[in-house]
Order: structure tokens, then C-alpha cells, then sequence
């Protein structure tokens, strides 16, 4: 197949060989510490025929986690894991932005530094919401979130603070640029649902007010790094981490791309849910953000390479992204572009462990 996806992209400041990017996906393979391993290197590095690789999710401090044995970036011994997986990509000829995030309300107790709660707009809990932490025993496994405490002022100060590090950080570590994670059902995800949030000050309420938080962070990591450098991921009305629907959904992401637009990010991401099992993004709305936002624009969810290219070539995008198909497929671009079958992923081994489903996977052989 001959197609655009296939071939170069300037993405702002960034050479970039392909149009396809591997989308961040959490592998819980930490080592103690929460820091990146040689092994994870590995892993980034077979892929590093993406035109960009985006990391799984990175908590951007301890209060910031959800999951067990995912990799941070707030301390020493993480900044020189990263910097490890960094340079293995740059060696293969690769690009990568690392994904910063904080999960908000979807964390427990066992995760977190003694003493504090999971933190969100709210103290409201959600009572269906599972996380990957410890059990009564001590077990790993899906627990439910514990309860979660209303951020204020200090802690919304700090929230900021810690993105900016972590970008200092991921920069430290030799990352190319950062994607704030801004969707999912995690933490400024759950600042935009006028039906999470429910505050009464400066960060709740209106759709200005909503999206607040996230557009100061992105103004503060972008005043740090560049917004050359800086993407945003976001989930419209996405259901994942019990988002309700949102009457207000539309009205808030056009105005959350708006001024995303005007701030020059290096890209906007937009994730579709329709692969979670959740209600798709509604027919004609990816259409009305290309609309708002006039920067690079990235779609992800279960896409191949006929949809991609179409999304291209219809203007509703510029890159895709691929989830699932480059976990298992390290050379998926050549696959694609080829015509080679791919790789069947083994969803027993998506979270944890070793190089099995990890590393493993094979490049195509003729």
C-alpha cells in the first residue's frame, strides 16, 4: 500500500518518518520505585518504527498513581530509567514524547504515600470504579478506588507544579516532548464532566471554569518546555472510569480546542472509547474540533490502515495513532504498508510480568 501515512511528517519542530503513532498504553512493568527498566528500553526501541511513540501513562508524582508498577517521573533513580529508554529509541532512529498524568479520583489507598486519599474536583466516590492495587491480603488485583478528597487551592497549586517538573523531568530524561493526559476518566477528564465536577469556585461550573485547571497546566509546562513540544489528550464523551454523559460534552470540548488552538501545542490527541466497549464520539464531532483546532491534529481508537488513511485524507487528521496492533506487531508500519499479516496480541499478558507479550513479539519474517 502507497498511501500518506506511510510517508514523512514535520510535526511543528519535529521530523517525524511515518504518520503513525504508537499510542501510550499502561504495561504496569516497573521495577521497585516505579522506575523504567533495561527491559522497557527493549520494548521502546522495537518500536521505534513509529514516526512518534507516545509512553504509557506516567504519574507525575506518588499521589499521582492508580495502577501498581507504573513508571514515574518524579524521582532520581525514574529520570535515569527514562533516560535509558530515551536514548535506546533515539539509537533506533525514533522520536518519543512521554505521556504525563495523574489519575485523579481513580486510585486506592495502597498506592498512595500514607496518610492521604486519592484526590479529584470532589470528595464524591464512585462505587463502580475498580484501580490495579492491593487487596485487604496484601494481593495484587482490581480493587475498588478508595475514598477520593476534594482538591483546594494549595493542592490545585501543587497539581501544577508537579506537571511542570515532570516535564522538566521527561526532558531531563531525554524525551522529545510531553502528551498531558487529559482524558480517560483520570484527572482533568474528570475537571471537564460538568457532572463530576461539581464545585462552586474558579474550577467548577461553567465550561470556562472546567476547563481551567487543564489550560493552566498546559500554559505552565508549556512556559517551561515549549508548546512546540507539548500534547493533550482528550476523550470526548468518553464513558471509561464512570465519566457520565455529559449534556454539555460538545459545548466543552469545542471551547477546550479553541483555546488549545490558540496556545500553539504541538498536537491535540483525541482518543475515541468505541474499543473500550463505550459509546463512539458522536458522528461529525472529530469534523467540528479539526474546526476549532487548527494545529496538528492526532485520532486514535481502532483504527487499521484503510480508516487511517481515510481520516487523512478527509482532513480529520494529520497522524494515528495505534494501540493494540503495536504491542504486538514492533514493525506494524512495514506490515501495513506490505500487506503482512500481524500478530495476534495475548491479552493475559497486557499488564505485568516479563518479556512474555512484551518483548517477545516477533518482526514479520517472508
Amino acid at each position: 500500500m502507497t498511501s500518506s501515512l506511510f510517508k514523512p511528517y514535520d510535526l511543528k519542530t519535529l521530523p517525524l518518518k511515518n504518520r503513525m503513532v504508537m499510542a501510550p498504553m499502561t504495561r504496569c512493568r516497573a521495577t521497585e520505585g516505579d522506575v523504567p527498566t533495561p527491559l522497557m528500553a527493549t520494548y521502546y526501541a522495537q518500536r521505534a518504527t513509529a514516526g512518534l511513540i507516545i509512553t504509557e501513562g506516567v504519574p507525575v508524582s506518588a499521589r499521582g498513581r492508580g495502577y501498581l508498577w507504573t513508571p514515574g517521573i518524579y524521582s532520581e533513580a525514574q529520570v535515569e530509567g527514562w533516560r535509558q529508554v530515551a536514548d535506546a529509541v533515539h539509537e533506533a532512529n525514533g522520536m518519543i514524547f512521554m505521556q504525563i498524568w495523574h489519575v485523579g479520583r481513580i486510585s486506592h489507598k495502597s498506592l498512595l504515600p500514607e496518610g492521604v486519599m486519592p484526590e479529584g474536583p470532589t470528595d464524591e466516590l464512585d462505587k463502580d470504579t475498580v484501580c490495579f492495587a492491593y487487596d485487604e491480603n496484601g494481593n495484587p488485583g482490581n480493587v475498588p478506588t478508595s475514598q477520593p478528597q476534594a482538591l483546594d487551592a494549595d493542592g490545585i497549586a501543587r497539581i501544577k507544579s508537579e506537571f511542570v517538573q515532570a516535564a522538566i523531568n521527561a526532558r531531563k530524561a531525554g524525551m522529545d516532548g510531553v502528551e498531558i493526559h487529559g482524558a480517560n476518566g483520570y484527572l482533568f477528564d474528570e475537571f471537564l464532566s460538568s457532572i463530576v465536577n461539581t464545585r462552586t469556585d474558579d474550577y467548577g461550573g461553567t465550561v470556562e471554569n472546567r476547563c481551567r485547571l487543564l489550560l493552566e497546566t498546559v500554559d505552565a509546562v508549556t512556559d517551561a518546555i515549549g508548546a512546540e513540544i507539548t500534547g493533550v489528550r482528550i476523550s470526548p464523551n468518553g464513558r471509561f472510569n464512570s465519566i457520565p454523559e455529559d449534556p454539555e460534552m460538545e459545548a466543552t470540548f469545542i471551547y477546550l480546542a479553541e483555546q488549545l488552538d490558540q496556545r500553539g501545542i504541538a498536537y491535540l490527541h483525541i482518543n475515541d472509547q468505541a474499543t473500550f466497549g463505550m459509546p463512539a464520539i458522536p458522528e461529525g464531532f472529530i469534523g467540528e474540533l479539526r474546526a476549532a483546532f487548527h494545529g496538528p491534529m492526532m485520532v486514535c481508537g481502532g483504527y487499521d490502515a484503510a480508516r487511517a488513511q481515510s481520516a487523512i485524507d478527509d482532513d480529520l487528521a494529520d497522524l494515528v495513532a495505534f494501540g493494540v496492533s503495536y504491542l504486538a506487531n514492533p514493525d506494524l508500519p512495514a506490515r501495513l504498508e506490505n500487506g503482512w499479516p500481524l500478530n495476534e496480541a495475548d491479552q493475559d499478558t497486557f499488564y505485568g510480568g516479563a518479556e512474555k507479550g512484551f518483548t517477545d513479539y516477533p518482526a514479520y519474517q517472508a
